[in-house]
């Protein structure tokens, strides 16, 4: 991200986790947003285009963004463990670098999965200031619905012409809820060439 760029190891379930955390100044932090990258099985790290996007959007509108890597990939220790695992490491995450304040939650495709029964586990004793999921992998696994009282802060996500995660599976998961998905004309899974427009919508959202 920049030069600010702070590298952390936290404790995890498994051991060790890998996480960076970038920050705006000081005087403007309006609270943390933790965010999870896609399928470790298939390249995904906090690394990832997309993750990096959704970092540079919180960081812009005042939140220090923390990434991390899932137990696996990286440094970070254990082995994959089909979304449950990664669910532990995440609130894991939390706990240490966001035990108390406003807090923001974020996934990309397999950790948009993840993020969601994070946000199932945490809603009932932790208010969530903001959830975003992006290219959520509803087709491959079993995403966790989002509490009614979180709609209106949260933002779902998606490409028209995503190929890995069709739009009608993400459809079929938010029509049950009423929850409003936002499509992107022409897009795909990566957002290749539509970065920038992520990480306005995404902004928008955040100072809604």
């Amino acid at each position: 991200m920049n030069s600010a760029t702070q590298s952390l190891t936290l404790q995890g379930p498994a051991g060790a986790i890998e996480a960076l955390r970038d920050a705006p100044a000081p005087d403007a932090i309006q609270g943390t947003a933790v965010i999870a990258h896609p399928h470790p099985l298939f390249g995904g790290t906090m690394q990832n285009k997309v993750v990096q996007t959704l970092a540079r959007a919180f960081v812009q509108c005042g939140w220090q963004a923390v990434r991390f890597n899932f137990r696996g990939v990286g440094t970070s220790a254990g082995t994959y463990d089909e979304g449950r695992g990664e669910a532990a490491d995440m609130l894991a995450v939390i706990e240490q670098v966001a035990p108390s304040g406003p807090l923001a939650l974020a996934g990309f495709s397999f950790g948009a999965f993840v993020t969601s029964h994070v946000a199932r586990t945490l809603s009932p004793v932790r208010n969530l200031e903001k959830l975003v999921l992006v290219g959520t992998a509803a087709s491959r696994f079993e995403v966790a619905p989002v509490a009614p009282e979180l709609h209106e802060q949260t933002l779902v996500l998606h490409g028209e012409q995503d190929d890995t995660v069709p739009l009608a599976s993400v459809m079929d998961w938010a029509r049950p809820q009423s929850l409003p998905v936002t499509v992107i004309p022409g897009v795909e899974h990566f957002f290749h060439g539509q970065l920038p427009l992520l990480k306005t919508l995404v902004a928008r959202h955040l100072r809604a």
